[in-house]
């Protein structure tokens, strides 16, 4: 394998996009069981070194193994297993009906690989979302480059060992480096791009691909809120809670960002949400901070952001009701909540990316929609409720990427669902079929037969064939 560093320049970039492009036709006619082979030894490659995930994530997210295994591990070998169950199906030619316009023809769907791919993925869960990306890529029978962050060296190390032991660098690379690598490879006329990361990023990558009218899937995210109605089993919606937002120190692109409280729970939810903190990491601030369960920021710039909001927030007369310690050279921020948020908090308004979790009261859930759908888009929204009105209520009145009804972030992990955003959260979606079809060209077939009816209505015209035409379009007008 062929794995180019940081400082690659473009024309080794290119060197090796032109290296995929054989392959990529001649994977036009792989076969289900070629594919499926290449995912299965993918998979045996994965899990061949767990105890060295759980080392390498440890140095670089300080994720506990549970989580290496949760939300890394499970993730990748459940979308691989996926996709080797269902592959066969996926791949046939899809029968469509004929309409009344196409009488006396068949038709077909044909899904055909979009062919050089590229898979930028970020820091947060860096197996994850260049891995499970790369099993949908593979299952559609395309090439890739991959691009994971700079920030996790130790994970990109063993990535690179797993592509290396399962590909040859003319059907899939990993190409290392900041954003001068990924300004070369945006330049490239790939035929797809997913992209995960943030909106800002979303948006120049989008801009690259224009100029080559390459499609792009783009997994983004947003300030996701949580809604705790007055209904809602409070003690289940806080263990929830404190699991979404706090798993991999809260640097979850669906994670909850912030939480509307219905005011008739807000002291049970606050107290419960102090002793969950305490059940799971440590009933005071030192052993909080020393709990092997709890992650670490990724880079002491993050820690420094996180422990600015907090600050900032604090300053501009918001309530630390639990948490608040920080160490940013040991990229620790200990699980915060904070209560009676300002609005020019700098927290309120940007995606927080941490285990701090703003608190709101609300009395009329009217306010909070009018507050949601005045924003962006969420990627995911939560709702914690027991009454079945407000639920369908919530479904009709509010637009996200998914959404989440009395739990978190689980929705990820449901290979059967659409996983996506919508608008500034994000474009198209991944998983399972979908992420199948993502990497794949649907490909109209249309087939003649000797009942076409279309040559009823060749010229010359006459005014029986145009008497024809009227009755068609006022059938089909009435329909």
């Amino acid at each position: 394998m062929v794995t180019l560093s940081a400082d690659a320049d473009a024309t080794a970039i290119r060197a090796l996009f032109d290296a995929q492009a054989a392959t990529a036709l001649a994977l036009r006619e792989s076969t289900a069981p070629q594919r499926r082979d290449k995912l299965r030894r993918l998979s045996r490659a994965v899990l061949a070194r767990r105890e060295r995930w759980y080392a390498a994530f440890h140095a670089d997210l300080g994720k506990p193994r549970m989580e290496v295994e949760l939300t890394e591990l499970l993730p990748v070998l459940d979308e691989a297993s996926h996709a080797i169950g269902h592959l066969q199906r996926w791949m046939r030619l899809r029968r469509i009906g004929a309409t009344l316009t196409t009488l006396g023809t068949s038709a077909r769907v044909q899904y055909q690989p979009r062919g050089r791919c590229l898979i930028i993925g970020p820091w947060n869960y860096p197996l994850n979302t260049v891995l499970g990306p790369l099993v949908s890529a593979v299952a559609a029978g395309n090439t890739a480059i991959l691009k994971p962050s700079e920030f996790t060296p130790h994970v990109n190390a063993l990535v690179e060992e797993v592509i290396a032991e399962v590909f040859g660098p003319q059907e899939v690379a990993l190409v290392q480096g900041a954003v001068k690598t990924s300004e070369c490879l945006l330049a490239l006329p790939f035929d797809h791009i997913f992209f995960t990361g943030s909106p800002e990023v979303g948006k120049k990558v989008m801009a690259a691909a224009a100029l080559h009218l390459t499609s792009v899937t783009l997994e983004l995210g947003g300030k996701s809120p949580a809604i705790v109605d007055a209904s809602a089993d409070v003690e289940a919606a806080v263990r929830m809670l404190a699991w979404g937002k706090l798993t991999n120190a809260g640097q979850t692109c669906v994670a909850p960002d912030h939480v509307y409280v219905h005011q008739s729970v807000e002291a049970r939810f606050i107290a419960c949400w102090r002793r969950v903190v305490a059940e799971r990491y440590g009933r005071n601030a030192p052993d909080v901070a020393a709990s092997a369960h709890l992650g670490r920021m990724v880079t002491e710039r993050h820690a420094e952001r996180m422990a600015a909001l907090i600050e900032d927030a604090v300053a501009k007369g918001a309530t630390r009701l639990d948490g608040g310690e920080h160490d940013t050279p040991m990229r620790y921020v200990a699980p915060t909540l904070l209560g009676r948020i300002p609005g020019d908090a700098r927290i309120a308004s940007e995606e927080i990316f941490g285990p701090v979790l703003p608190l709101h009261v609300f009395d009329s859930v009217d306010e909070v929609v009018a507050r949601i759908n005045a924003a962006f888009k969420p990627l995911a929204l939560y709702l914690f409720a027991r009454d079945r009105a407000l639920v369908a209520k919530l479904q009709q009145q509010t637009s996200s990427g998914s959404l989440g009804v009395n739990l978190c972030v689980q929705q990820y992990a449901h290979s059967q669902l659409p996983f996506g955003g919508v608008n500034h959260s994000g474009m198209g979606n991944a998983h399972g079929f979908y992420g199948f079809r993502a990497f794949s060209h649907e490909r109209a077939c249309l087939y003649n037969g000797p009942l076409n009816g279309l040559r009823l209505f060749f010229p010359p015209y006459s005014p029986m064939k145009l008497g024809w035409a009227q009755k068609l379009v006022k059938l089909i007008a009435r329909t």
